[in-house]
């Protein structure tokens, strides 16, 4: 009930920017710059306030969760491989199901949720999870995107090393040097981490809020093969793979962790990526959108079962 009791806070936190958005108190414009104090300033200090306000060292130290890291993400790779013929998707958005099945919405929705449950002790686990997050989609997701397809000047789209370098990818490992170095952080750089960080949960959820409001809530609910994928990527997966890590891992909190990077909905980089390299970004929006809607729902179940 605790965790169905935070789900509710971000869901309040949504619908404050999806009403803003209908009502013309925020635009297009607003979201954006929205988006990005949340992506290059609050979120990056939630990652690292993680390591400098936590209470105490990790049991057992961090190869637990670069373990639990690695097997995630082979396993939902290996995942998405048959994703799109399990729901009938047809050839020309295979590729868009494949990311939206592996790459979850870990840094608008996965870190507040973590926090609220666990605490800032437990936000050192996701950054590390963030470390592949980032490598894969910048990688892998723009290639399952872009195979077989020209760019705007007709040539071969190339991967580009320098989408890897990010806000967020050089908060995760400056989290995990602070604490592998036991580096000792004044107390201003703390409380100004923390505060930043507080403002992850709203503005995010804000954000996410305005983007439900562009989309027809109508259309949503009348894409058969879009709610059976739903399905499968919030509950038949995260309770199959929560099964799994049960016998793997002892740590509850990191057990927890692992919960929330396979239930949270379609990460928002995948519309994102989607709109870039030519991918069928109506279908990622609304892929985003409605398991975004219905997660509020769904993570507090998928926690009940499994935790």
């Amino acid at each position: 009930m605790a965790l169905l009791g935070k789900m509710a806070v971000l869901f309040i936190y949504m619908m404050l920017g999806y009403f803003c958005y209908k009502k013309g108190y925020l635009d297009a414009k607003a979201s954006k710059t929205i988006s990005f104090v949340v992506l290059n300033l609050a979120s990056p200090a939630l990652v690292i306030s993680g390591t400098v306000n936590r209470s105490g060292d990790i049991e057992g130290g961090l190869l637990p969760t670069v373990l639990a890291t690695i097997g995630l993400y082979i396993g939902l790779i290996i995942v998405s491989i048959f994703m799109p013929y399990l729901i009938g998707a047809p050839a020309k958005n295979r590729g868009i199901y494949r990311l939206m099945t592996i790459f979850s919405n870990i840094g608008f929705m996965g870190f507040p949720v973590v926090q609220a449950m666990f605490g800032d002790d437990a936000l050192l686990h996701v950054a590390i999870f963030q470390i592949p997050y980032n490598l894969l989609i910048y990688s892998y997701g723009i290639y399952e995107l872009t195979k077989g397809q020209p760019d705007e000047n007709g040539e071969k789209t190339s991967f580009q090393w320098k989408k890897l370098i990010n806000v967020g990818m050089i908060a995760s490992i400056v989290t995990i040097i602070l604490y592998a170095a036991r580096v000792e952080t004044p107390a201003f750089f703390n409380e100004t981490c923390a505060g930043l960080g507080a403002l992850t949960a709203p503005l995010s959820m804000i954000v996410i809020g305005t983007a439900l409001a562009k989309i027809p809530l109508k259309s949503l609910f009348t894409d058969v093969r879009l709610i059976f994928f739903t399905a499968l990527k919030l509950l038949v997966i995260p309770i199959l793979g929560m099964g799994i890590a049960r016998l793997l891992l002892k740590d509850q909190m990191l057990l927890g962790v692992v919960m929330v990077m396979i239930a949270t909905p379609v990460g928002s980089m995948t519309a994102m990526l989607a709109e870039q390299y030519g991918g069928d970004t109506e279908l990622t929006s609304r892929g985003v959108a409605l398991s975004t809607l219905l997660s509020v729902l769904t993570i507090p179940l998928v926690g009940m079962i499994t935790l």
